[in-house]
């Protein structure tokens, strides 16, 4: 198991990245959540296998079609919280 905390930033706020980043989440099996900033970033922490977080990071680079990502930051972390889904959080 791996986990990864990202903050994704561009004009991703208000064109269904959050949702998006579920369905995406979901489907490859990832636990964890995301939610946008006040800055108007979207942030996530994603917990799974590290190829599936792969995935959804390359996923995130491009996101939902209306999204114009310009970068991602992505700090690697060892502790696991054990999340039991994946939420989108407000």
């Amino acid at each position: 198991m791996s986990k990864a905390h990202l903050l994704i930033s561009g004009r991703v706020q208000g064109v269904t990245f959050r949702a998006s980043t579920k369905k995406k989440a979901q489907s490859l099996g990832l636990k964890g959540w995301v939610r946008n900033t006040e800055d108007g970033k979207v942030e996530t922490v994603v917990e799974g296998e590290q190829e599936k977080i792969e995935k959804l990071i390359d996923w995130c680079k491009q996101g939902p079609s209306l999204a114009k990502v310009q970068n991602i930051e992505v700090d690697w972390k060892e502790e696991q919280e054990g999340f039991s889904n994946f939420e989108v959080r407000y």
